[in-house]
């Protein structure tokens, strides 16, 4: 059962956010696009209201939330209702899949990327961006989780266990990248993107498809 009850409960409260936090969105966007392919069709898992794969020019995207569906249905992204866990698409459909801020909703991660892995094509690629849990925004999440609408149920995991889950399900890292150095509320600019982990509290895994 995916964990949507609170992104159908504050759908606006979830969509205001990029709105309240703009420099902490255009970081996170700036250091996903340095991740995508520049040809192909791409498609995004829990697509949200579509705050990622609009600017980014991505046509598809699966999300099972219908509250969330409905105000994504503002930009130009062909829906599809589903859960990452058995995703309602055909084998080899995409050259790309991306998954931001989505591992830490999903209730099978293992089963998640099997299913991403089935709808790539050959070479295709996910790139997953995600919070890291050792880092400063994801230590401060997990203690204030009990006031949190959206990530009291939620599961963070560590670069180092995200990259365990790839190499179980068929994939490879490729480029990693990160960046937010500095905590939410005391970001003023973009931050800069920087290749590695361990520092930015966001990181962007580009993962090829063996």
């Amino acid at each position: 059962m995916a964990r949507i009850q609170a992104f159908e409960a504050h759908t606006k409260h979830y969509d205001a956010w990029f709105d309240r936090h703009p420099l902490v969105y255009q970081s996170e966007l700036q250091a996903i696009s340095q991740q995508l392919l520049e040809n192909g069709v791409g498609i995004e898992i829990g697509v949200g209201t579509g705050r990622f794969a609009a600017p980014l020019q991505i046509r598809y995207g699966v999300e099972p939330s219908e509250k969330m569906c409905a105000l994504a249905a503002r930009h130009p992204i062909q829906l599809i209702r589903g859960v990452a866990e058995s995703l309602p698409v055909a084998p080899a459909q995409f050259d790309f899949v991306l998954m931001v801020t989505t591992l830490c909703f999903v209730e099978d991660v293992i089963q998640s990327f099997r299913e991403i892995h089935r709808i790539l094509r050959q070479k295709g690629l996910l790139i997953l961006g995600f919070v890291d849990k050792e880092s400063s925004v994801g230590r401060s999440y997990q203690q204030n989780r009990a006031e949190s609408r959206f990530y009291r149920d939620a599961s963070f995991y560590t670069f180092s266990e995200v990259l365990s889950f790839l190499s179980k399900t068929g994939f490879i890292e490729d480029k990693i990248h990160q960046t937010l150095f500095q905590p939410l509320d005391q970001i003023k600019k973009i931050q800069p993107v920087r290749t590695g982990y361990g520092e930015g509290s966001f990181v962007v895994i580009n993962a090829n498809k063996k």
